[in-house]
């Protein structure tokens, strides 16, 4: 396996697994008097890391999609160059470090903005490899 593919692999894992810690708060904060399974309680009633986690799961989700496609879409013309392969390593790393900052609310402005545009780059920089082979 490449290391495109790896890095894409891991970070699939990452999105994959980003709803635990949500689920993990909701249940250790209970919502009385609502049912879970007709509606979803508001996340106003839960502490913020809950929301943060809430939030970083929706962001992981809506970056891998591009990520993963361009990825998919140079291994399938076998596009490889250092700087694909170096943009897939950084975009795992930096994804991982924004999900636990976002989750533990230590990545603050403008810490959490930079990672989550240097995760966009890496997905720019295989899209332009693309474009240029």
């Amino acid at each position: 396996m490449t290391t495109e593919l790896t890095y894409l692999t891991l970070s699939l894992l990452l999105a994959a697994s980003m709803w635990i810690p949500y689920i993990v708060g909701v249940n250790m904060h209970p919502q009385g008097g609502l049912d879970p399974f007709d509606r979803p309680p508001p996340l106003t009633g839960f502490p913020a890391w809950v929301h943060r986690a809430h939030r970083a799961h929706l962001n992981q989700i809506e970056t891998i999609a591009p990520f993963a496609a361009l990825v998919l879409v140079a291994q399938a013309v076998d596009v490889s160059t250092p700087l694909t392969v170096w943009a897939s390593v950084i975009y795992f790393w930096v994804r991982l470090i924004h999900a636990v900052g976002m989750v533990s609310g230590r990545a603050r402005f403008p810490l959490r903005p930079a990672l989550f545009l240097l995760s966009w780059v890496c997905t720019l920089v295989i899209g332009v490899q693309l474009l240029v082979a």
